[in-house]
């Protein structure tokens, strides 16, 4: 099987090898621990609280916007892209690309209702910590979350996960540049496409 790769597509697979902020500071293992912790905490009381739909992904829209490095998120999944963007559209996206998170990945969480998620420990890199959790459910077999955390922002946030291995930084980059493509570049059309999207 053959695919056709556009010039995009391929520069993003060429950075698969591992997407990591460019600073380091001063992040321990117990603070990188204490923040997933703190953040599987609330998304274990969301998926136990029996809420509608609409009230999780609303939960979960919060819970990103505290615990993730959601500035550096919408900056890489926009990509080189973002060098020719406008500060309001810079703006626009970031706040289409926040909500269209929280939806996609809301809605996936929200299949674990009944389940629950568990650190698994800490695994110091280069200059962020990675933290596995695994995902427990009622019927199925348990699976692995993994964060990526950093204090590129002056505190510690997560700045990527790996869902069942699949790396969210690099997913979302190529969905965004997809969406570009498939509106000739045009910042403000992709960025009324992303606020349906989700």
């Amino acid at each position: 099987m053959t695919f056709a790769l556009s010039r995009r597509t391929f520069c993003t697979m060429a950075m698969a090898a591992g997407v990591v902020p460019a600073q380091a500071f001063a992040l321990s293992d117990a603070e990188a621990r204490n923040l997933v912790q703190s953040l599987v905490g609330e998304i274990n009381g969301v998926i136990a609280s029996g809420r509608s739909e609409a009230a999780m992904i609303d939960a979960f829209e919060t819970i990103f916007a505290r615990y993730a490095d959601s500035a550096y998120v919408a900056a890489y999944a926009l990509g080189s892209d973002g060098r020719r963007a406008t500060a309001s559209q810079k703006k626009a996206f970031s706040d289409a690309f926040n909500t269209y998170i929280a939806r996609k990945y809301g809605r996936r969480f929200r299949e674990f209702e009944g389940g629950r998620f568990e650190v698994q420990g800490v695994r110091p890199q280069n200059n962020y910590f990675e933290v596995p959790t695994r995902v427990f459910l009622r019927s199925e077999a348990p699976f692995d979350v993994t964060f990526l955390v950093s204090d590129r922002a002056g505190r510690p946030l997560f700045f990527n996960m790996y869902v069942e291995g699949v790396n969210m930084l690099l997913a979302e980059r190529t969905e965004i540049g997809a969406m570009l493509d498939r509106r000739r570049g045009d910042i403000d059309a992709m960025i009324a496409d992303l606020r349906r999207a989700g």
